[in-house]
């Protein structure tokens, strides 16, 4: 295309879409991106960073109760407008530096919404602006979706939390997911009364039972009222709050209520039919392995995608698009063996295949598993134990799964997770020494076959 104006434009200042506009800038491509909100997507603006940020900060509580069985004497106080102004600051400082990064590639940013209006062109609406582009690389990432039921619009979103006036006295978080389970831990450890309702039997649907069993009692020993097989018929304001109403007929009275039922590809309004762009499920963009859409000219990376709604896993498909298409280094981002954490309280850090998919793959199977009071609880004489759990594909001997639930799981399972992604058999992790006086160590000290 002779007449381009770019080779590249970018649909969304999300992590995907950053990484694979700064990429192809450094390959020699004429870059610009485009982003209606601010420049660092769900993760930084309103996912990860501010909820870890939360979830740090509601788990002070635990800590100063905890210190006096290690002789500390400590009077806390927390303040909510305090914490969500410090959170403002660095997502702020995050921006900039989002910003900063891209400008510096030679990227030009554009801070504007962009659509499609064909398979090489996008419009620039509130500038009636039109640019020509070889290649189109969609980026627009997800968002929090409600239920339809009467009364839903009271309902607030996961994006709606970090910025609440005042924390209430009492939330109803519909949903099981990671987003409820987080956001019900760190909301119950700063003071909120939570009840969290799922249709299902039990919370975290897709991950290995023994963590979601495990997570649940926790839950529960710390105050969380979870219900299950129920769900929200209706909501209505009462003057006071909200009058919850479940299809099992009990009600609750809340001052809040989430609604973390699941997110969907952000894909309304963009011009995808314009360009011939195919979607399939729930509007994602149908995209091969590498990234491709039906249309030749036109990409798509992240959670618009709808394949693995994981921040690491977008910044890595933008990163292959742009080394495959502009620096002549083709790879694929591989989707198997993803270290993924749910930063709940207790933490879960999981890799590989829970214990019911290790059986339907590999048939016979050896599970190791262990559950122990950390050191940190011991003098603290707090209850709560630690899951560790290795499944092993038996013929081969190779560990196929990690699961982790307690202190510091999501560090760990990031090193476990190179294990896995190695190949490493049981034997591997036997040979290796263990460092003692730690949690990890019970990684390669198993050695019984529960």
């Amino acid at each position: 295309m002779d007449n381009a104006e770019v080779d590249l434009f970018v649909i969304g200042g999300g992590s995907g879409g950053v990484r694979a506009a700064r990429i192809a800038s450094g390959h020699g491509a004429r870059v610009a991106i485009a982003e209606q909100s601010r420049y660092g997507g769900t993760c930084v603006i309103r996912g990860c960073v501010p909820k870890k940020l939360f979830v740090i900060a509601s788990r002070f509580r635990d800590a100063f109760d905890e210190a006096e069985g290690f002789g500390w004497r400590v009077e806390a106080h927390f303040d909510w407008p305090t914490l969500r102004a410090a959170k403002d600051r660095e997502v702020g400082r995050l921006e900039a530096i989002y910003r900063r990064n891209l400008q510096a590639s030679g990227v030009e940013v554009i801070d504007a919404r962009a659509v499609l209006e064909d398979e090489t062109t996008v419009h620039l609406p509130a500038s009636d602006r039109r640019v020509r582009a070889r290649h189109i690389l969609i980026a627009t990432g997800g968002r929090p979706v409600k239920p339809a039921y009467p009364g839903a619009e009271l309902a607030c979103t996961s994006d709606d939390l970090f910025d609440m006036p005042e924390l209430p006295s009492s939330m109803l978080i519909e949903g099981g997911g990671f987003i409820a389970v987080e956001f019900g831990c760190l909301m119950q450890r700063l003071g909120v009364r939570v009840t969290l309702v799922y249709r299902g039997d039990r919370i975290l649907r897709g991950f290995d039972d023994d963590l979601r069993q495990h997570v649940a009692e926790a839950m529960t020993r710390d105050g969380i009222d979870i219900v299950t097989s129920d769900t929200v018929r209706a909501i209505e304001a009462d003057g006071a709050g909200l009058t919850v109403h479940l299809a099992g007929g009990t009600t609750r009275h809340v001052d809040r209520v989430l609604a973390a039922t699941g997110r969907a590809p952000n894909v309304d309004g963009l011009g995808l039919e314009r360009a011939g762009v195919a979607t399939g499920p729930r509007g994602a963009i149908r995209v091969g392995p590498d990234s491709s859409t039906s249309r030749s000219t036109v990409w798509a990376v992240g959670d618009v995608t709808d394949r693995l709604a994981l921040t690491p896993v977008a910044i890595r498909e933008g990163h292959a698009f742009a080394d495959t298409v502009f620096g002549q280094r083709p790879w694929i981002c591989d989707h198997e063996n993803v270290p993924a954490a749910v930063f709940g309280t207790p933490e879960i850090g999981t890799v590989g295949l829970t214990e019911q998919a290790a059986r339907a793959r590999h048939g016979e199977i050896d599970v190791y598993r262990t559950r122990f009071r950390p050191m940190s609880n011991v003098l603290a004489r707090v209850p709560a134990p630690m899951l560790m759990k290795l499944v092993v594909a038996r013929a081969t001997q190779v560990v196929v799964g990690v699961h982790l639930c307690g202190p510091d799981a999501a560090e760990m399972i990031q090193l476990a997770g190179i294990a896995v992604n190695a190949g490493l058999t049981k034997m591997q992790f036997d040979r290796t020494v263990a460092v003692h006086p730690t949690a990890a160590e019970e990684l390669v000290t198993l050695r019984t076959p529960s």
